[in-house]
This record gives structure tokens, C-alpha cells and sequence, in this order.
């Protein structure tokens, strides 16, 4: 392992992040040059766009015949998204949680969650897999725009988005070619970034002995989900707190249903799932979702000590896979404390938090 191994792993995430907001800027200016209303252009272009780190990463680790890291990378940025942003933003300011998201958004994303297990369940993801979880996010796309359109004070929203993309700005001669460039340039950041990181994660798991599984699940999945820490941190400093859970939530949707779907589309072959994630990290990402439930409904918020618990989580799903791929002698005693101790109390904790929400539900 050298130092051009870590220069191809920071120069890839850099490019990822640039290249997502390039290509997310020159798609949203052009299609609102065509008429696309705001609305629309947020949930599809913006939407697609903030997935686009994972996207790149997936398909090309696919291209390349490393199925555990196009694997790993969707699972860990799933797990991710959930213990680590939210836990870090609900520290910074307590969420609120809209009741559109517990009643829709949060069992899709269980629902996609449970999808994507039972077709990997084979031990492989095909391309008719493939094809059904794409099918799953254009499905899901269709149902947010035609429901978004039916809603009223869509105006306001609509000014705020283009207000923040700049698309109530005057077109200026020849602007469809600068953002025909700007989407150009972005994919070519976006692939750019996707090859050297891959590279660069392929090579320090080799180096460290490790599976690309481990390193797809911990610092490729981590980078890719830095747009997503950028923006739900910035929202809760800005106020908007409810903007934070949702772009969590249909960022894990997205890469579920559109990440993996086209990885497994484009792949030359099926793409392998190993038994260790089948065993442990799916089981871990469908329990993370599901544990959304009780915490979002209980006061339709996050506050700042299940912000910490979700962060001590991660740190602890963190430390299990680097001592479970080291062979680290104090891993029995580290399980054992696990499954006698911590997850029975969280167990405890989550359904004493389902019965108090219920209550209130019904008492309301």
C-alpha cells in the first residue's frame, strides 16, 4: 500500500461530490428551460442527482467484476445515512418528522429494504433483478410527482427551489450549451471519481487484507453519503429540520431501488452477494429501517440523545466488521455483550417508545 493509494481514494470522492453538484446544476437549468416546472425538476433531477456518488461507484465496481463492493457500497451507505447523518445532524439541532414520512416514505424504504433481500437471497443479484428494483424507482418517482402535483401551496415550493438553483434567472443567449457542458463535465467528474475511487478501495482492502465487502460497507460507502451529510446538516442549521429526515430517507430509497437496479442492469454478469451480507450487514440494514418506526413516530422527532444512540450504533456496527475481518481475539467477548446486553435493551427501548406513541395516537 502507498500514499497514491490514498490520493486515488480522496481525489475520487472529490470529483464524486464536484461532479454530482455540476451535473445536478446544468440538468435542473436546462430542463426548467424547457418548462419543466421546479417541483418536478426537484424530485427527479435532484433526487437521481444526489444518488449519483453511488451510483457511479456501483456501476463501475459492477463494470469491473467487484460485485462486493457495488454491494457493500449500497448497503453501507444505507446504514450510514440512518446511524451516522442523522444521528450527527439530530445532535446538531433536534428533527422534526413529517407524518407523510411514517406513513409512506419510511415503510417504502422497509418495503425496498425486504425487496432487495429476498431477490439477493440466491446469492445473486441478475438483471431482471435489476430490472424490477429500477422498475421500483420509476414507480416510486411517478407516485411522489403525481402526488406533489395534487398538493396545494406547491407554489412557494416551488419558488424556493428555484430561487436556490437560480432557475427564475433569465436564460442568457446560447445557456442551453453551457449546461449541455455542465452535464458533460459533471459525468466525466462522476466516472473520473467512480474509477479512482474503486481503484483506490480495491487496493487498500488488498493492502489490509480485508475484504472489498468490509471496504464497500465502511469508506466508500461514507464518501458517497457525504453529499447526503452536507445537505441534512446544513438544513437543520437553516431551520429546515423536516428537509433533513427526508432526504435520508429517499436517498436510501433511491439507492436501493436506482443504484443497485442499474448496477445490476449494466453488469456483464449477475452480481455476486456474499454470505457474510447476507448473514449480518442486510439483516442489519432492514433492522436499522425498522427501527425508524418507533423513534420517528414517538413525537414525530429525533432528538439529540437518539441522535448520540444512533451514532454510538454506528460506531459499534463500525468496530464489529474491522475486528470480525481482522480476526481480533476479543470478538466473542465483544459479541456476547452485544446479544446479552445492548440489543435486548434496544429492543426494550424501541417498544417501550412504540406504546407511548400509540397511546398518544390514540388518546388524540
Amino acid at each position: 500500500m502507498t500514499l497514491m493509494t490514498f490520493v486515488y481514494i480522496v481525489a475520487g470522492l472529490v470529483l464524486l461530490v464536484a461532479g454530482a453538484e455540476v451535473l445536478v446544476r446544468g440538468a435542473a437549468k436546462l430542463a426548467a428551460q424547457f418548462g419543466i416546472p421546479p417541483l418536478i425538476i426537484g424530485l427527479t433531477v435532484v433526487a437521481f442527482g444526489t444518488s449519483a456518488p453511488e451510483t457511479a461507484v456501483s456501476v463501475q465496481a459492477a463494470l469491473d467484476g467487484s460485485g462486493d463492493l457495488a454491494i457493500g457500497n449500497v448497503i453501507g451507505s444505507n446504514i450510514a445515512n440512518v446511524l451516522l447523518i442523522l444521528g450527527v445532524t439530530a445532535v446538531v439541532a433536534p428533527l422534526l418528522v413529517s407524518r407523510q414520512l411514517i406513513r409512506l416514505d419510511v415503510p417504502i424504504m422497509i418495503g425496498a429494504s425486504l425487496l432487495t433481500f429476498a431477490l439477493a437471497w440466491d446469492g445473486s443479484l441478475s438483471r431482471v433483478d435489476g430490472a424490477l428494483l429500477f422498475a421500483g424507482v420509476l414507480a416510486y418517482t411517478g407516485f411522489l410527482i403525481i402526488s406533489s402535483l395534487r398538493e396545494k401551496g406547491i407554489a412557494a415550493e416551488d419558488d424556493e427551489f428555484a430561487a436556490e438553483f437560480g432557475l427564475d434567472e433569465t436564460p442568457k443567449p446560447y445557456a442551453w450549451l453551457i449546461n449541455l457542458a455542465l452535464i458533460a463535465a459533471g459525468l466525466v467528474l462522476l466516472v473520473s471519481g467512480s474509477n479512482f475511487l474503486v481503484e483506490g478501495a480495491v487496493t487498500l482492502a488488498r493492502a489490509l487484507g480485508i475484504s472489498e465487502l468490509v471496504i464497500g460497507l465502511t469508506v466508500v460507502a461514507i464518501g458517497t453519503s457525504l453529499p447526503e451529510l452536507a445537505t441534512s446538516v446544513m438544513a437543520a442549521f437553516k431551520g429546515e429540520r423536516d428537509i433533513a429526515v427526508g432526504n435520508i430517507v429517499g436517498s436510501n430509497i433511491f439507492n436501493l431501488l436506482c443504484v443497485l437496479g442499474l448496477a445490476s442492469l449494466v453488469s456483464p454478469q449477475a452480481i455476486s452477494v456474499a454470505a457474510n451480507a447476507l448473514a449480518f450487514d442486510f439483516p442489519v440494514m432492514i433492522a436499522v429501517a425498522i427501527a425508524c418506526l418507533p423513534i420517528f413516530f414517538n413525537g414525530y422527532s429525533i432528538n439529540r440523545w437518539e441522535g448520540v444512540l444512533f451514532v454510538g450504533y454506528y460506531a459499534l456496527y463500525t468496530v464489529y466488521l474491522i475486528s470480525n475481518s481482522s480476526g481480533a481475539p476479543w470478538l466473542g467477548a465483544f459479541e456476547q455483550a452485544m446479544l446479552t446486553f445492548v440489543l435486548p435493551l434496544t429492543a426494550i427501548t424501541l417498544l417501550v417508545l412504540a406504546a407511548r406513541a400509540w397511546q398518544r395516537q390514540r388518546h388524540h
